[in-house]
């Protein structure tokens, strides 16, 4: 009877409705446990704040908190002494902003403490400091597990750059190191920083979309390269680093292909790097410029996005978006250069901070180049093994 249901083709199609279930409420579970664990902890830190402010145990108490806390509950990881100052500081750096609100305000190392109404107080928040956006964004953090909120408080200047990665890790579904990556890369400074002219050619919500998917500058640290490298250099490196590139583009990019040929009138063109959005969906020209920023870099580019839109772009397809990356630009040019071109562009620069001396070359050798010499070897060898050319 198992051999025949396991040749049966609904029932393999049943187990696999039933699995998928059970995987969704895995992931619901884990969520749940998740957003009550960090609950607890925001409790436990408001607790402790408020009884600070009137005792006079000092922040020594945490070390007997937390022995009494592990000795109550030994099966219950997040009480040791380390992790109950976390707690405490991931409170104090989400509320500092309120402070001095009904009577009583003291420091805690040099910290503000909040001072909070002592009923409904998750629910006042709002009221007293709606930039916060509160409860909103207390829900948000409860949305990412606790190593992600310990690496934002960690290495974020204020709550407005942390909930920004915040807001970032629930719609990439980051891992806690892409996020450290993202933090200390900048992304917060960068993204939708670009001169465009999207807004003119690209209708909302796309337009704004749109400017979200590119940075200014794109940092390609990543990179062994020359200070004084040409286009090619630099296109052989993005792809010999294809994966950096598209963490460093951010998440939605597909990679298409490099030099990618469009003929139009009988005539052949190579695009730099082509890619699809999926959640632009749409084609996006990336090309790229080792040079300053010249206005004629504006219509090349134009002409790519309008033969991708031509021969490419389906009706279910957005328009095509063109992005410039260059080594450096002048605001004022670039934005004269877009004034009037009516495809949706956007320039940015790249950064490199560390080079490679110019006496060094700047990539590994490209594929063809391998498989040249490797052919070389392999002819040589049977020539060897045939007898012939043996010297």
């Amino acid at each position: 009877m198992s051999i025949l249901l396991k040749g049966d083709k609904d029932y393999s199609a049943f187990i696999r409705d039933i699995k998928s279930k059970i995987q969704a409420a895995q992931i619901k579970a884990s969520v749940s446990v998740n957003r009550e664990l960090l609950q607890l902890y925001w409790e436990i830190a408001e607790l402790i704040v408020e009884k600070q402010k009137c005792a006079t145990w000092g922040d020594g108490f945490l070390v007997q908190m937390a022995k009494d806390l592990r000795h109550e509950f030994p099966g219950m990881k997040g009480f040791s002494h380390s992790n109950l100052q976390y707690i405490k500081r991931w409170y104090l750096f989400y509320s500092k902003d309120i402070t001095n609100y009904g009577t009583g305000c003291s420091t805690i190392g040099q910290q503000p403490v909040v001072q909070l109404p002592e009923a409904d107080t998750l629910q006042n928040v709002e009221r007293l400091v709606p930039h916060l956006k509160w409860p909103r964004a207390v829900d948000q953090l409860l949305q990412i597990p606790w190593g992600h909120n310990l690496v934002i408080i960690s290495k974020c200047a204020d709550v407005e750059e942390a909930l920004y990665y915040v807001t970032k890790t629930i719609e990439n579904n980051w891992s806690r190191s892409v996020l450290t990556h993202q933090i200390e890369g900048g992304l917060f400074r960068r993204e939708g920083k670009a001169i465009t002219n999207f807004k003119t050619t690209l209708p909302k919500p796309q337009s704004d979309l749109a400017l979200q998917t590119i940075k200014d500058p794109y940092n390609f640290d990543f990179l062994t390269i020359r200070d004084k490298h040409d286009e090619k250099e630099l296109e052989d490196a993005l792809v010999g680093q294809v994966t950096k590139f598209l963490l460093e583009l951010g998440a939605g990019f597909s990679f298409i292909g490099r030099q990618y040929k469009l003929t139009v009138d009988d005539d052949d063109f190579y695009i730099d790097l082509l890619f699809y959005h999926v959640k632009l969906h749409s084609y996006v020209v990336v090309e790229l410029k080792a040079v300053k920023f010249k206005p004629e870099f504006a219509g090349k580019l134009n002409f790519y996005v309008s033969a991708v839109d031509g021969q490419l772009k389906t009706e279910q397809d957005n328009p095509t978006v063109g992005i410039l990356i260059c080594k450096s630009k002048k605001k004022t040019v670039v934005e004269y250069s877009l004034k009037d071109v009516h495809k949706p562009i956007g320039v940015s620069e790249y950064m490199i901070t560390q080079n490679l001396p110019d006496e060094f070359k700047s990539s590994l050798p490209s594929i063809e180049e391998i498989e040249a010499e490797l052919g070389d070897v392999s002819h040589g060898a049977h020539r060897g093994h045939g007898g012939k050319d043996e010297k």
